[in-house]
């Protein structure tokens, strides 16, 4: 993957992990405003997901970049995006696929002892397009 930068979130927390990582899915938006986008079609998705915290858990991570990789792959890589049930209410438009991703992994943090805040996630839909995430009041 190639590196890239991407705009930062000023933050006050001690350790700052960003990993980069990407998958390939499907998906369509079923309104006549999307245009083409009503049609099924795919994208590789590059995601770039920021996570701060003051406590390293018990072996010295913030997260282990692995179980970040796997909490996105297994559930989205090689799949039609619409069939996810967090899209059952709502378009999977990628504003929509990064505030998902962002509640996956931060479901997962809240599980974890040394409780990280996930503080931004990006989600890269081509070359050129990318939407970036950030929730209200967690960057403190």
């Amino acid at each position: 993957m190639m590196q890239q930068f991407y705009p930062s979130v000023p933050h006050s927390y001690s350790f700052e992990l960003n990993k980069d990582m990407h998958f390939s899915a499907a998906h369509y938006i079923p309104a006549d405003e999307a245009g083409k986008c009503a049609e099924m079609h795919g994208h590789t998705y590059h995601l770039n997901i920021t996570i701060a915290g003051d406590q390293l858990n018990g072996i010295g991570f913030l997260i282990d970049f692995k179980q970040l990789k796997d909490l996105i792959h297994k559930r989205y890589d090689h799949s039609v995006l619409n069939d996810h049930p967090e899209f059952t209410e709502t378009f999977p438009t990628t504003e929509q696929l990064a505030q998902q991703v962002h509640k996956l992994i931060q479901d997962a943090l809240d599980r974890s002892e040394n409780q990280p805040k996930c503080i931004q996630v990006i989600v890269r839909e081509t070359p050129t397009s990318y939407v970036i995430y950030r929730p209200k009041g967690v960057s403190s």
